[in-house]
C-alpha cells in the first residue's frame, strides 16, 4: 500500500519562469494599454503561454494585475547599514525607485483606482502587498532593538499597531511624494524625511 508521502503528484506543477513571464507582461500591457484596454487574452500572447494557463493561476484580472504589482515589491530588501536611519534611508531610496518606474506606477494606480468600489479588490491589495512588505519594519524595527537604538516592545499588540503605524507612514510618504506630487525621492530628501521620522516634529523644528 502506498504511503501519503510518497504517492504521486496530479497534474502539472507551476513554472516559475511561466508566472515570472506572465506577471512581467501584464505590466507592459497595462503602460501600453491601461486598465481597460488590458485583457488576460493580450497577456496570454505576450507571455508566451495558453490563456487557460492563466486562468489555472488567476481568476481575472484584478487578481493578476494586484500580483504584478506585488512581485515588483519584492524586490525590496533591509540590507544592515549599521543604524536605524541608515536603514530607513536605503528602503525610502529602493521603494522610490520601484515605484518610478513606468510598469510599477501604472499597475499601481491602476489597482488603487479600481478598488475604490471593490471591496475584495482591496482586501487583495491589502494582503498581498501591503501585508507581505510589512516583514521589512519588523526586521528593522527587532535589528534597531538589537542594538539598542529603540526600545523592545514586549506587549504583541501595542507592537503590531506601532508596525502598522511605522509602514503606513513611510509608505505613504513615499508614494505621495512619486506618484501624487511627482518629485524625487533623492538622498536629501530620505534623509530630511528619516530624521523627522526619527526626531519628530518638536525635534526637528528645534533644528
Amino acid at each position: 500500500m502506498q504511503s501519503r508521502s510518497s504517492a504521486p503528484r496530479t497534474g502539472r506543477p507551476r513554472s516559475v519562469e511561466a508566472d515570472e513571464a506572465i506577471l512581467a507582461a501584464t505590466r507592459a500591457a497595462l503602460v501600453e494599454l491601461g486598465w481597460s484596454g488590458l485583457t488576460l487574452g493580450d497577456v496570454a500572447t505576450r507571455a508566451g503561454v495558453a490563456k487557460t494557463t492563466l486562468y489555472r493561476r488567476w481568476a481575472g484580472k484584478n487578481e493578476l494585475v494586484v500580483d504584478a504589482v506585488a512581485a515588483l515589491f519584492d524586490e525590496l530588501e533591509l540590507p544592515d547599514r549599521g543604524s536605524l536611519a541608515a536603514d530607513i534611508e536605503i528602503v525610502v531610496l529602493q521603494f522610490a525607485a520601484i515605484l518610478s518606474r513606468p510598469e510599477a506606477k501604472t499597475a499601481l494606480m491602476a489597482v488603487v483606482a479600481e478598488s475604490t468600489g471593490d471591496t475584495a479588490l482591496r482586501d487583495r491589495i491589502r494582503s498581498s502587498i501591503v501585508d507581505r512588505q510589512k516583514h521589512l519594519v519588523t526586521e528593522g524595527r527587532a535589528r534597531a532593538q538589537a542594538r539598542g537604538e529603540l526600545p523592545v516592545e514586549n506587549d504583541p499588540e501595542t507592537a503590531a499597531r506601532g508596525t502598522d503605524l511605522i509602514f503606513d507612514v513611510i509608505a505613504g510618504a513615499v508614494v505621495h511624494r512619486c506618484l501624487v506630487s511627482s518629485k524625487p525621492v533623492d538622498t536629501d530628501w530620505a534623509g530630511d524625511f528619516t530624521r523627522l521620522l526619527l526626531n519628530g516634529l518638536t525635534a526637528a523644528s528645534a533644528t
